[in-house]
């Protein structure tokens, strides 16, 4: 009998503890940093000091952090930009991704094939600051919010994942489709989207994660400050150090520790993907991997 692949073995207990070891290694290494930074936005103003900047576990829970940053000032706003921002960017993004990769997917498409073409490299060869910023500058889009989604309507690698998870979808489908007298518009709501709901999840979240999370376009495009959105801001104020404190102070309210405020923003500029990611987790495998492979 052949002996089998060194893969199809049995791990033996040294490297399966080896294993739990790396894995629980690798889990503190991501988790004990992240909750520093929770329990630091926490913990009160005088513990953080003593502390050198930072709290393991707050001696008292405490909300003033929270209550300074959300009391109508920058950050408030700032939150409000990205908020927004994601939202009509990503639907928006998620709207011509999905007409466009199901119009390239269409065989027999009128100048499908140098669409493509041309989507592919721009896929290999991004363009650069520079050029990007004088197309945004002549189409007279600096200080206005739709700078911050045009550039980035549509991302070649989202756009390649859908079309080719539409390429899957059995031909019979579309063909019993067009027998009952249904245009393309009507295919694509009635049978293709009911199909591609973990494709357009995954994507949908690619895009939202890259709209929550984008800073330079805000630094790069919008002058006044007032219009940046939540990531500008946090690196403004939490890796430039320059002082959260004037908005609370303008409240009225108790002036905090400046290292637990940055803490606070991180909180909030991380929280929304966090709980978001759970829920379109299980479409991972399915919509990325089946339009990688189709395509």
């Amino acid at each position: 009998m052949p002996k089998r692949p060194s893969w199809m073995e049995k791990p033996r207990p040294l490297t399966q503890a080896g294993k739990a070891v790396a894995l629980v290694l690798t889990v503190a290494l991501v988790v004990i940093p992240f909750w520093i930074v929770i329990a630091t936005s926490f913990a009160p103003d005088q513990q953080v000091v003593d502390n050198g900047g930072w709290a393991m576990w707050p001696d008292e829970w405490t909300f003033k952090a929270y209550d300074s940053i959300l009391s109508g000032g920058v950050i408030t706003r700032a939150l409000l930009v990205s908020a927004a921002v994601t939202v009509l960017g990503t639907l928006t993004s998620l709207v011509c991704t999905v007409m466009l990769a199901y119009a390239l997917a269409r065989p027999g498409v009128v100048g499908g094939k140098p669409v493509m073409l041309l989507i592919l490299f721009t896929f290999l060869f991004p363009p650069g600051m520079i050029p990007s910023f004088l197309v945004v500058d002549s189409l007279g889009l600096r200080n206005s919010y739709w700078a911050l989604v045009l550039p980035v309507l549509i991302s070649a690698f989202n756009l390649v994942v859908v079309r080719g998870f539409f390429q899957g979808i059995p031909e019979e489908l579309y063909e019993a489709a067009r027998l009952d007298g249904a245009g393309e518009l009507r295919t694509l709501v009635t049978i293709v989207l009911p199909l591609s709901k973990s494709v357009v999840a995954v994507v949908g979240l690619f895009y939202a994660v890259g709209y929550w999370n984008d800073f330079f376009r805000g630094v790069l495009y919008l002058d006044d400050a007032s219009m940046w959105p939540l990531q500008t801001v946090m690196r403004q104020y939490v890796t430039q150090g320059q002082n959260l404190t004037s908005d609370a102070a303008a409240a009225g309210l108790a002036v905090q520790a400046p290292q637990t405020m940055r803490m606070a923003v991180v909180v909030l500029a991380t929280a929304p993907i966090l709980c978001v990611y759970p829920f379109v987790q299980r479409y991972f495998a399915k919509g990325v991997l089946t339009g990688a492979v189709k395509s």
